[in-house]
């Protein structure tokens, strides 16, 4: 089965907070990613709050609930107290956790899983007792799935920043799209399955499918909102499930 696709609504909603407006509505434009066949939404509810707001979180929570029940809700972030009680609030599908400091513009970097395994463990724990499906964020590298898994988590989410950013060098690419297969091949021969996400799109998709047909999801942002202002997102939706082989 093709890679899922989930639509970050991070830079819907970056947009509409440059105006104390209501408009783009993050729930509206989720509704219409879905309506044209995303699998699920992805938001990164930050500490300031300058992307997805936390009066966003119900709103979609409910959208899919009553509108869109076999989607799925994924809420991405770092873990501080704070974050595990908006999730277990929210009661996403899944919780994505990445290492991110809050001063970050975006996530650029995935856990070091044998130096973060005494902060990960318990919060995987405590994740998964709630019911959630638990993804880690994670460097290309194959080294480090055997101390992801142990952290007891069900997936890692590949950061696919590297390879997007090689959009101009093809040998590049081809060189980090390897190092992100291995890493694939060693999280799944691990147990885990495998997530990606950060600078995909429909160019820079297929080669990633091909290489790890196993993907089960993409999460995509900044670059299916950058097409759906010239595509429309019901357009663009679509332009990314072919991409994902749908």
């Amino acid at each position: 089965m093709p890679a899922k696709l989930s639509v970050n609504l991070n830079a819907i909603a970056m947009l509409r907070n440059r105006r104390d407006l209501p408009w783009p509505s993050v729930t509206g434009i989720g509704r219409l990613a879905l309506a044209a066949g995303a699998h699920g939404l992805t938001v990164h509810p930050r500490p300031d709050e300058r992307h997805t707001r936390h009066s966003d979180l119900p709103e979609i929570r409910a959208l899919i609930d009553d509108e869109f029940p076999q989607a799925e809700f994924n809420i991405e972030g770092y873990p501080s107290e704070d974050f595990l009680a908006l999730v277990e609030k929210h009661q996403p599908e899944q919780v994505t956790l990445v290492p991110d400091d809050p001063a970050q513009a975006t996530s650029d970097h995935g856990w070091n899983f044998v130096a973060d395994a005494a902060l990960l463990a318990p919060i995987v724990r405590r994740l998964k007792k709630g019911g959630f499906r638990v993804s880690l964020f994670s460097d290309a590298d194959p080294a480090g799935m055997t101390a992801a898994r142990d952290t007891g988590a069900d997936r890692i989410e590949l950061y696919t920043g590297p390879y997007g950013s090689y959009h101009s060098d093809s040998a590049k690419a081809a060189k980090e799209l390897e190092r992100l297969g291995k890493t694939a091949d060693a999280a799944l021969a691990a147990g885990l399955q495998v997530n990606a996400g950060h600078d995909l799109t429909v160019g820079n998709l297929p080669a990633l499918a091909k290489r790890i047909p196993a993907l089960a999801e993409v999460s995509i942002g900044h670059g299916l909102t950058a097409d759906a202002l010239e595509y429309g997102m019901a357009g663009t939706v679509g332009r990314f499930l072919r991409a994902c082989g749908w």
